[in-house]
């Protein structure tokens, strides 16, 4: 493993020369990412520089022993040995960890879509109140969210609605709530006080830059229209909505939600290029079964990876059995920590599959 990590460390080395060259300054898409290559491999490095300087004080400790014949100085130092050798194996399981390659869209920005599922008006007011915790839990990041398209439901919530969150590594944490979120619950609308299961659909797609997808304007359908708003009430008496259809692939994409045509148009393909990249990726990876179909199922009762019983004031996370409470995830603070043990659930699983 010292050899190992010595190679990381000199080629680490190596890249901090090269960001520091005027040929590389001066090629700022080459600059840009070795830069990112850079910070990615900080934390890495820093651990494995860690790793080497104990594994070096536990040497020198050693032979300083064999040196002296002072017992409160050969205490001294095997008290040095012992906090260093407690080091170590923390420092394997991490540096094993990072050594993984992560996933590339982990640094991106995403573009969120819920859906309202089984259960009517109630699945619609749900999927609203599922916005409600996302905007929430997105204020407590610091990030931002922008809404790009809605469908707004008479009952109240959503029938749809797609938003852009924006901040550092937002991938790496809202990719876990892709799926099919369920709830249990007396709905605003049942006079009997009878419990219903409705269901809404959360697809958390990795945004695609110009560089990621290339979209040819020939294939390209767009189509504009007056804005409304709920029960087709005129909002907008310009043609500000946009509307494209990508051609080879059937996709629609629409927003009405900007001021102008032309900022709904620039939302509309932010929204395709999400669309066509996670095609390309759901292309790459079928062979592991990662299709979008795997990511939402089709909205049943009975598909799941999330429920929310307000009755009984539980969240129960079914794909590692994660318990919370229903008021502190759905109406507080406490998705984060139900996306930490899921996060720290898929970390277990990779340096499992490490090791084998």
């Amino acid at each position: 493993m010292r050899d190992k990590l010595e190679k990381l460390i000199a080629a680490y080395a190596e890249l901090e020369r090269k960001l520091s060259d005027p040929s590389v300054v001066a090629d700022q898409k080459e600059y840009m990412r070795l830069a990112k290559e850079h910070a990615h491999q900080a934390d890495l490095v820093a651990a494995a520089r860690e790793y080497l300087e104990a594994l070096d004080d536990i040497e020198a400790a050693k032979e300083m022993q064999h040196e002296t014949s002072d017992p409160d100085e050969k205490e001294m130092l095997q008290a040095d040995i012992a906090e260093n050798e407690s080091k170590l194996p923390q420092l394997e399981e991490d540096i094993k960890f990072m050594l993984i390659p992560g996933d590339p869209n982990d640094e991106k920005n995403t573009i969120v879509e819920i859906r309202s599922a089984a259960g009517g008006d109630e699945a619609a007011i749900f999927a609203g109140d599922l916005y409600k915790m996302y905007q929430r839990f997105c204020e407590s990041k610091g990030w931002k969210t922008t809404v790009l398209d809605a469908s707004p439901s008479e009952a109240g919530g959503f029938k749809s609605i797609e938003f852009k969150v924006e901040g550092d590594k937002v991938y790496s944490v809202m990719k876990y709530e892709s799926g099919v979120h369920r709830v249990q619950r007396v709905p605003k609308t049942e006079s009997q006080g009878r419990i219903q299961t409705s269901t809404a659909t959360v697809a958390v797609l990795p945004e695609a830059e110009d560089i990621d997808i290339h979209i040819n304007q020939s294939d390209l359908r767009i189509d504009t229209y007056c804005a409304s708003g709920p029960g087709g009430q005129c909002v907008n008496t310009t043609y500000s909505a946009v509307r494209i259809t990508h051609l080879p692939t059937n996709t629609v994409v629409q927003s009405q939600e900007q001021r102008s045509q032309i900022q709904n148009r620039e939302v509309c393909m932010q929204m395709l290029r999400a669309r066509l990249y996670e095609m390309e990726l759901e292309r790459q990876q079928a062979e592991l079964g990662a299709e979008r179909q795997s990511q939402i199922g089709h909205g049943n009762r009975s598909e799941k990876i999330r429920t929310y019983n307000q009755p009984q004031d539980r969240v129960t996370d079914h794909r590692i059995g994660f318990n919370s409470t229903y008021n502190g995830v759905l109406l507080g603070d406490q998705l984060g920590t139900v996306i930490d043990a899921l996060a720290a659930a898929d970390r277990a699983e990779k340096l499992a599959e490490a090791v084998d």
